[in-house]
């Protein structure tokens, strides 16, 4: 079975961007694309119980009346669901793309992408999610916990999508960088384009040899990448050299410490992904 491109559509402003990722993916690898849309447990529930919030004697008229309504309100959930899917599908079908499916599920979003992993060749979501023109500032509340918990690559969707050509690839030789260079020298997505190997912080010994093994690697792929240390903290190196230098991607390893050292020191991860104006290609 081909490794499938699944793309979470939410009807947010980011579902067009999500789809136009997973077109560009689809173009260049030839994986078939897989739209998911998932109702929360709230979302897709019916009947609910109520029967504790009204005050005893209620007559069960109400109780009815209000148990309607959750199944009222439950369907209409289901139909904007199918809603979202479809439009999204006939946008993938105007890019020129075939074999497309819709997966409609219940539940939470990341037990339920954690189910369908194993199918999947990339995972794209929106950077925000349906409050996006309200919370400017942060990100979805599910893309955190999605990333941690997946080990295919997950590609956050910028709010436009725009051709891409130039990658930037931030280079630390932790596991998951190392695993973002294979990657990135076995998948056809990458052929072609200019790709740019940076290691924020001195130019050691260390460092050095890391980034000539990282572009013999993407030489071998017969990807013609370039390699560089950059002066500063990640954080704002990296964002100011995306901005500066015009990069249409940023690839990079994802949470590499614990969740808990993050909401202290802060993540890198999530900085990155606030401050770059581009995709970003997460791997663990």
């Amino acid at each position: 079975m081909s490794e499938k491109i699944v793309a979470l559509v939410d009807g947010s402003i980011y579902s067009t961007s999500v789809c136009d990722h997973a077109a560009w993916i689809a173009r260049r690898s030839g994986a078939p694309v897989e739209l998911l849309h998932v109702l929360g447990r709230r979302e897709g529930a019916g009947m609910q119980d109520h029967s504790g919030t009204i005050a005893l004697g209620a007559r069960t008229a109400l109780l009815n009346e209000l148990a309607e309504l959750d199944a009222q309100r439950a369907k209409l959930m289901m139909e904007r669901g199918r809603a979202i899917l479809d439009d999204s599908r006939a946008k993938l079908e105007d890019a020129g793309l075939a074999g497309i499916t819709t997966r409609l599920r219940h539940g939470d979003i990341v037990e339920t992408v954690a189910e369908i992993e194993a199918e999947a060749r990339v995972i794209v979501i929106g950077k925000r999610g349906e409050a996006a023109d309200f919370a400017t500032g942060h990100l979805g509340s599910n893309l955190e916990r999605i990333v941690r918990m997946s080990r295919k690559p997950v590609l956050v969707a910028s709010r436009a999508y725009r051709p891409i050509q130039k990658v930037l690839v931030a280079y630390h030789g932790g596991t998951s960088a190392l695993k973002a260079i294979d990657h990135i020298a076995r998948s056809p997505v990458f052929q072609g384009l200019a790709v740019h190997v940076v290691t924020v912080g001195n130019p050691t010994a260390g460092v050095t040899n890391g980034l000539d093994n990282a572009q013999a690697m993407l030489r071998a792929a017969g990807i013609e990448a370039d390699i560089s240390v950059q002066p500063g903290q990640p954080e704002t190196a990296l964002a100011r050299l995306v901005e500066d230098a015009d990069f249409d991607m940023l690839v990079m390893g994802a949470y590499g410490h614990s969740r808990m050292r993050s909401l202290i020191i802060g993540s890198t991860t999530t900085a990155m992904i606030r401050a770059c104006k581009v995709p970003v290609v997460l791997m663990r």
